[in-house]
């Protein structure tokens, strides 16, 4: 049998309101669980949350504003971006346990492998966030 990996990938357009969250958050589990990427999922998701939670507390200043998120898998890491729309951006803080806010990135850097911010798309305003995790086991076979 020959073995092929192939790139995944799903993208969509959230509007930036807290109410979106449990969507997003379940749009990632489906496709992790599509692609058979279970042992992902956990960190996954709670990574995409925080980061989505960021963007729409920091980020977002008009209620049509929207945050874009991609899920990205080759056969070695799954990458999540999300894209929204201030150039702002995001400044992770010192851990205060007694704070109410702010460990987002703090949780995002702790559950993945990798994870940082890019430019926006040419001619395009804003910023994206991404993290990484490393795919241990890919499980992708074509006969």
């Amino acid at each position: 049998m020959i073995s092929l990996r192939r790139s995944r990938v799903f993208q969509m357009a959230v509007p930036a309101h807290p109410s979106c969250a449990a969507g997003v958050r379940r749009a990632v589990a489906a496709h992790l669980e599509l692609w058979d990427l279970t042992a992902l999922l956990d960190d996954a998701v709670l990574a995409t949350d925080e980061l989505f939670a960021n963007a729409v507390r920091h980020a977002s200043s008009d209620s049509s504003d929207t945050v874009a998120v991609v899920l990205e898998c080759s056969e070695r890491e799954l990458r999540v971006t999300l894209a929204d729309s201030s150039p702002a951006l995001p400044v992770r803080r010192a851990v205060d346990g007694s704070a109410e806010s702010g460990r987002g990135l703090s949780i995002v850097a702790a559950l993945a492998d990798d994870w940082g911010t890019e430019p926006p798309e040419p001619g395009a305003v804003g910023k994206k966030v991404w993290f990484s995790l490393v795919v241990r086991e890919p499980s992708w076979e074509t006969p």
